[in-house]
């Protein structure tokens, strides 16, 4: 029983302990980002420090100087009513804090103006702080239309994959999805949005596309926007959103290397070469001259010996190698060389009988003798 409760209190001691841990990194990672600045109001020529916290680790900024805007509603018309040529950049620290010097100059509309801060690539985020600008004109923000109003309920995605001819060099498409919601009193009927692709830090280039439908107040609907980069494209693309001057979301887009130009260009560079080289060498030998004069063979003689024993190329080769005759006009059958004998006289009593004189009383035993009559 003892054991039992022991159990719940030891539980009880480590939550409290590790709840003031755990509390500031939550804290930390819910507040959002956040602009300051050092002073509210500035002339054309002056400048103000910009400080930020609650960014994204090593994110790249854009600080800007926007006109007809609040926090509240954000940059009306997007960076058209922002003095663009004199922003800066900026990049946040491990941390996700900044600080920038921000030369102070006028929009090219009227104030109220805040001072912008967005991010350039990845995640969208952004944040505004109002600042006046001395000497500008200032002039009431436009009443809103009345009627219905679109927003975005749910995260954009990319739909889609890159096939073969992709891999090859060919556009790559997707379809931008995205459900929006008509907060207005009024319906929307066939509303009209901008779909822009950005690559790195360049600006968006826009595209009207008109969504085909109508969105009761209160209600919501699917949208479905088709998207094309050009050919070749590759590398890390924005798919931005805007409807009703205002940017609405943003969706990262990696589109891979086509390999398959690199390919066929390495198979031209091996193919062709070697096709030339053929065609070169068939051009060589036709219009080089041919030899006229034949080369004489060299032929055996009529009465060729046949050697037993050896294939006929053997025996050619063998006639080949052999010296001609030294007496042509000698034939087999009159050829002193071969009447005589070659070998060795044998013990056989010949020889003495051949070198003794003649002797006419020596009889053969195949001719008969004839008597003397008594």
């Amino acid at each position: 029983m003892t054991g039992r409760v022991r159990i719940p209190a030891l539980v009880t001691v480590l939550a409290l302990l590790l709840l003031p841990m755990a509390a500031p990194s939550t804290a930390a990672a819910a507040d959002p980002p956040s602009v300051k600045l050092s002073k509210s109001q500035a002339g054309t020529g002056g400048s103000v420090t910009v400080t930020g916290s609650g960014w994204r680790a090593r994110a790249l900024l854009m600080i800007l100087i926007c006109g007809r805007s609040v926090p509240s509603s954000g940059v009306t018309g997007g960076t058209n009513s922002c003095a663009n040529a004199d922003g800066r950049a900026v990049t946040t620290d491990a941390e996700g804090r900044f600080s920038r010097k921000l030369p102070v100059a006028e929009p090219p509309v009227p104030c109220p103006c805040v001072v912008h801060v967005a991010t350039v690539t990845g995640a969208k985020a952004e944040a505004d702080a109002i600042f006046q600008v001395a000497g500008h004109a200032v002039e009431p923000l436009p009443p809103e239309p009345a009627g219905g109003r679109v927003s975005v309920l749910t995260d954009t995605r990319l739909d889609g994959s890159s096939g073969l001819l992709t891999w090859f060099g060919a556009p790559p498409a997707r379809t931008l999805v995205f459900t929006v919601g008509n907060v207005g009193t009024s319906p929307v009927r066939n509303p009209v949005f901008q779909v822009g692709t950005s690559h790195g830090v360049f600006a968006p280039q826009w595209e009207e596309q008109q969504w085909r439908g109508t969105i009761q107040p209160g209600g919501k609907a699917r949208i479905e926007l088709p998207v094309e980069l050009a050919a070749g494209a590759h590398g890390d693309y924005t798919v931005s959103l805007k409807y009703g001057g205002k940017v609405m979301a943003e969706q990262p887009w990696g589109v891979g290397r086509p390999w398959g130009v690199t390919l066929f260009w390495i198979l031209v560079c091996l193919v062709v070469p070697a096709a030339v080289f053929r065609v070169g060498m068939a051009v060589v030998d036709r219009v080089r001259p041919r030899q006229t004069t034949r080369r004489r063979r060299l032929r055996l003689p009529g009465p060729a010996l046949r050697i037993p024993g050896l294939k006929p190329r053997a025996e050619a080769r063998h006639a080949l190698a052999s010296p001609p005759s030294t007496l042509p006009w000698f034939t087999p059958d009159n050829d002193p060389g071969t009447t005589g004998r070659l070998s060795a006289p044998h013990d056989d009593g010949t020889a003495d009988r051949l070198s003794a004189p003649y002797d006419d009383s020596s009889t053969s035993p195949t001719t008969p003798t004839r008597k003397a009559p008594p």
